[in-house]
């Protein structure tokens, strides 16, 4: 059983800068998948970023260059630092974990949610 809680949401103006973390608990946390994904009031949950247990990392092409995914086995914490942020990025943001380690794009692979955390972004 693995527990995720993210952390960093808040109010930011477009252009600006803004880091969540999520902080799992488990003991195998070091090889899991690990991706964050978002939900906007009245649309479906779509994919930000992953990593893998080795760090490679996958992003959606909406992020691409202004999002980056990391992760600290030791802290067991996961991080997405975003860049740039525009309008169209306020959401809910959820990390969540992949037990099997794929670092898939589709939220049906992944086995453990956080609770959520708002980003909003003004003009």
């Amino acid at each position: 059983q693995v527990q995720l809680l993210e952390s960093g949401g808040g109010l930011v103006q477009a252009g600006g800068s803004l880091t969540l973390s999520c902080a799992a608990s488990g003991r195998s946390f070091g090889s899991y998948a690990m991706g964050w994904f978002r939900q906007a009031p009245g649309k479906e949950r779509e994919f930000v970023a992953a990593i893998r247990w080795n760090t490679y990392t996958n992003y959606a092409d909406s992020v691409k260059g202004r999002f980056t995914i990391s992760r600290d086995n030791a802290k067991n914490m996961v991080y997405l630092r975003m860049d740039n942020l525009k309008l169209e990025d306020t959401s809910v943001y959820y990390c969540a974990a992949d037990r099997w380690g794929t670092g898939s794009s589709s939220p049906l692979q992944y086995d453990y949610w956080g609770q959520g955390t708002q980003v909003t972004v003004s003009s």
